[in-house]
């Protein structure tokens, strides 16, 4: 077995998932990258290959117990899981509807992919994790309130605050929350239909805070809510 470090990318195959994957495995991680696009997740396997590291992919939805069963599969054979992140999400109905309007299956639906799974998936994997880091992606709609985004950012507040519960409970994992800001990603299109979003950066605006986290100490980052693209990441004393 590799003795690589060994992350997993839920919504590893496009958008941040994919520059996350990109920028990881040019680190020297041995990666696994979920989505639930067999094709799509296909080709970014192939197109993050190297002779240096091991690109495992596994197709499906987080919210399915079978799909996180056979990420744990793999991770078990390494025997260790360094970093988790928590990409897959939903916006939920499109065009997204006010929660007046909301049908509640359909809300619901969207809790059971943005909230539960990332839960369901620290469970599974937590015999892993010992001394790990779990990144949970969050978004600026957690604390907007803005009209239309109230399923979606309330989602990403109850994962926010998860995040942080985690991060009190666990004693050898940390835990952190992370607003990537807005990007020129395929979600992000889906969420303002017709509109041009060409003005919003592409995810590898980000890849200095990434630097940035993965050279911090687990302890020091521990708990702790972070924007991507802010011009100061460091937690005041």
């Amino acid at each position: 077995m590799s003795d690589n470090k060994l992350a997993v990318i839920t919504g590893g195959s496009k958008g941040l998932g994919k520059t996350l994957a990109e920028w990881l495995t040019a680190q020297g991680y041995d990666l696994i990258i979920t989505a639930r696009s067999a094709d799509v997740l296909a080709a970014t396997a192939s197109e993050l290959k190297n002779d240096n590291t091991t690109i495992h992919t596994v197709v499906g939805d987080v919210s399915d117990t079978g799909h996180r069963d056979a990420i744990a599969a793999i991770v078990k054979n390494y025997g260790q899981l360094d970093l988790l992140v928590n990409n897959a999400s939903t916006l939920g109905t499109l065009p997204m509807p006010t929660l007046a309007d909301y049908d509640l299956s359909a809300f619901a639906d969207v809790f059971q992919i943005n909230v539960i799974a990332p839960v369901a998936l620290v469970q599974t994997l937590l015999p892993y994790l010992d001394n790990g880091l779990v990144i949970n992606l969050s978004s600026d709609a957690a604390v907007g309130g803005y009209a239309g985004w109230g399923g979606y950012g309330a989602s990403k507040a109850a994962l926010d605050l998860i995040s942080a519960t985690l991060a009190s409970e666990l004693d050898s994992v940390s835990v952190v929350s992370v607003d990537p800001g807005d990007m020129r990603t395929d979600m992000h299109q889906d969420a303002f239909p017709g509109e041009d979003i060409s003005d919003r950066p592409l995810p590898d605006a980000t890849l200095p805070f990434w630097g940035w986290l993965l050279g911090q100490q687990r302890e020091a980052i521990n708990g702790q809510r972070y924007q991507a693209q802010s011009e100061l990441w460091e937690v005041a004393s």
